[in-house]
């Protein structure tokens, strides 16, 4: 077990900060694919983008939403578990990369349950 970083919030508060992160950074990185997904179909499978369904307007609103929800559970953690600034940076920007939400989420939660012992 790495040593606990100075000032660092108690494991049971880390724990339940560790968890709203990873359930957020699934969701994100799933509706980041979708949103992906439709960017691709909307923009060249189509040969004119005001013929698709309205409703792939909101993909991009529902990612939104839940990118805005993983900031907040992100920096949550990042102040608990007193990550260096560009830690906590990285780690939020990781909701804008298709697929890096997966490989942060599984890197910042190793490293949070190897240093409090979770």
């Amino acid at each position: 077990m790495a040593p606990r970083p100075l000032g660092a919030a108690a494991p049971e508060k880390i724990r339940g900060a560790l968890t709203r992160y990873r359930a957020l950074a699934y969701i994100t990185g799933v509706w980041l694919l979708v949103l992906c997904g439709e960017m691709v179909y909307k923009y060249l499978l189509l040969d004119d983008s005001h013929t698709a369904p309205h409703w792939l307007f909101y993909i991009g609103q529902v990612h939104g939403i839940f990118y805005m929800i993983y900031l907040v559970f992100t920096i949550d953690l990042g102040i608990k578990a007193r990550w260096k600034p560009a830690t906590t940076a990285l780690t939020c920007l990781a909701g804008t990369v298709p697929f890096a939400s997966f490989f942060f989420e599984h890197y910042r939660t190793r490293d949070v349950k190897q240093t409090f012992g979770l």
